[in-house]
C-alpha cells in the first residue's frame, strides 16, 4: 500500500493508531481516478475505431463506385431485336377442303364405275381363305345370258330389272360346295329391287374339282343380297348330293364366308377408285 510522501497518517495525539478514516478517503478518491481514466481512453478508443471505420467505408466506397463504372464499361452494349420478323408468315385458306369421295358413289352407277368387270376382279387367286379356313376355288363363268344362270323365277327377275351379265365362282371345303354369282346392274336401285324380288335362286356351278351339287330337287341353302350396282345371291350344299338340314352348320359356315368376302369384294372396287379420284387433280 502506498501513503504518499509524508507517509501514513494517525490519529490524533500521534497515539500510533492510523487515522483508518482518512486512509478510506485517500483510498476512495484514487480509485474514482482509476475509473475516470478508464471511461476516458474507452472513449478515445471507441472514437478512434468509428474515425477508422469510417475512413474505410468512404475509401471503400470511392473504390466501389470506380470499380463498378469500369465492370459497367466493359459490359457489351444490348442488341436490338427486330420489332417484326421478316420471316413470311403462315397463311390459312378460308376455304374448307372437298369432303373425300364417298366408294359407294363409284359402285351405285355404271356411269361412275369405270373398273374392268372380270372375273378375277371380283374372285381372284386360286383359293380363298377365311380367317383359318381355306376354300378351293373350282370353277369360274362368266355371262352376259343372266337367265342362264339360275333357276326357277329368278331368271326373268333379273332379266326384268336390267342384268347386264353374271359372274360366278365355286368353293369347296370339307364335302361343301357354294357357288356364288354377282349380278351387274345399270344402277343401284335395279340391283336392290332385283334381290328383293329373288324367288328361285342361283344354279350350281359344277367342275374343276367339284361334283354336280344342288341339282335335281335337292335340298340346299340359298341367299340374296345387293350392294350398288351389284346383286349376289348363293347356293351351298353337300358334295354327297344328300338335303341339307339346320343341322349342317358347315353349309351355312361357308355360304357366310362368301356372302361376305363377294360384300367386301364389291366394297373394295368403289374404294379403290374414289382413292384414285382423290388424288386426280380438279378439273
Amino acid at each position: 500500500m502506498s501513503f504518499g510522501q509524508g507517509g501514513p497518517s494517525w490519529g490524533p495525539g500521534d497515539s500510533g493508531t492510523p487515522d483508518w478514516a482518512a486512509l478510506a478517503e485517500a483510498s476512495a478518491a484514487r480509485g474514482r481516478r482509476r475509473k475516470w481514466l478508464l471511461i476516458g481512453g474507452g472513449a478515445l478508443a471507441t472514437a478512434a475505431v468509428a474515425a477508422i471505420v469510417a475512413t474505410a467505408i468512404t475509401t471503400s466506397g470511392k473504390g466501389g463506385a470506380s470499380g463498378s463504372d469500369k465492370n459497367a464499361s466493359e459490359l457489351p452494349a444490348p442488341v436490338d431485336l427486330p420489332s417484326e420478323s421478316s420471316a413470311p408468315q403462315p397463311s390459312f385458306s378460308s376455304v374448307a377442303p372437298p369432303p373425300p369421295p364417298d366408294p359407294k358413289d363409284f359402285i351405285a352407277d355404271e356411269k361412275k364405275d369405270k373398273a374392268p368387270v372380270t372375273v378375277d376382279a371380283f374372285f381372284p387367286g386360286r383359293k380363298l381363305t377365311m380367317g383359318d379356313r381355306v376354300y378351293a376355288k373350282g370353277a369360274t363363268a362368266r355371262t352376259t345370258s343372266c337367265a342362264a344362270t339360275t333357276q326357277g323365277a329368278l331368271g326373268s327377275i333379273l332379266t326384268t330389272n336390267g342384268c347386264d351379265q353374271v359372274i360366278r365362282a365355286t368353293y369347296s371345303r370339307s364335302g361343301v360346295a357354294v357357288t356364288v354369282g354377282v349380278a351387274v346392274f345399270g344402277t343401284e336401285a335395279e340391283a336392290g329391287k332385283a334381290a328383293r324380288q329373288a324367288s328361285g335362286g342361283l344354279a350350281s356351278l359344277s367342275g374343276s374339282g367339284v361334283p354336280t351339287f344342288c341339282r335335281g330337287g335337292s335340298v340346299c341353302r340359298r341367299t340374296a343380297n345387293s350392294y350398288g350396282r351389284y346383286a349376289y345371291f348363293t347356293v351351298g350344299g353337300l358334295t354327297s348330293g344328300k338335303n341339307v338340314t339346320t343341322a349342317d352348320r358347315n353349309v351355312y359356315a361357308v355360304g357366310d364366308d362368301l356372302t361376305d368376302f363377294t360384300f367386301r369384294q364389291i366394297l373394295h372396287r368403289g374404294e379403290v377408285q374414289a382413292s384414285s379420284a382423290a388424288g386426280a387433280p380438279v378439273t
